[in-house]
């Protein structure tokens, strides 16, 4: 018996789309990256893309667990000298709530090529509305309804 090995042009991607209204952080994140990922498909294989689109609605509602709107820390670097800047969960949330399930997606996903093309594939907005609805997205599964 030969083993199955999926070529880039025999994947189909579809779009998936989620509203982040009361979802937990790190639940969504995880169904999101694997999604993006493609490893829920059997046809997975770690190296080819086969990873659907998803789109991720009212980001800046995502809820949290615990003490870490107050407690986490997110780091960016100028480069300089001195140049160490910190922002809490809630400070994220006020400024670029996009962001916060970006970064949370990017650290599941490989860190390579292959993982920065899958992260392409991910589309937040802030609102309810979306450029995509020709694409015809379909909710995304294993996401709790609210």
């Amino acid at each position: 018996m030969k083993t199955y090995s999926p070529k880039p042009r025999e994947v189909t991607q579809e779009w998936f789309v989620v509203d982040a209204t009361n979802q937990t952080l790190g639940r969504l994140a995880t169904v999101i990256a694997n999604t993006i990922t493609g490893k829920l498909k059997p046809q997975y294989a770690p190296h080819v893309d086969v990873g659907d689109y998803v789109i991720v609605l009212n980001c800046a509602k995502i809820r949290v667990t615990g003490n870490k709107l107050e407690q986490k820390k997110y780091y960016r670097h100028s480069g300089f000298p001195g140049g160490l800047k910190e922002r809490t969960l809630q400070e994220q949330l006020d400024r670029h709530p996009e962001e916060v399930i970006r970064k949370a997606v990017k650290g599941m996903v490989p860190r390579n090529r292959m993982g920065a093309s899958q992260l392409k594939k991910l589309k937040i907005f802030q609102g309810d509305d979306h450029p995509h609805d020709n694409f015809n997205p379909q909710p995304l599964p294993g996401v709790e309804k609210n």
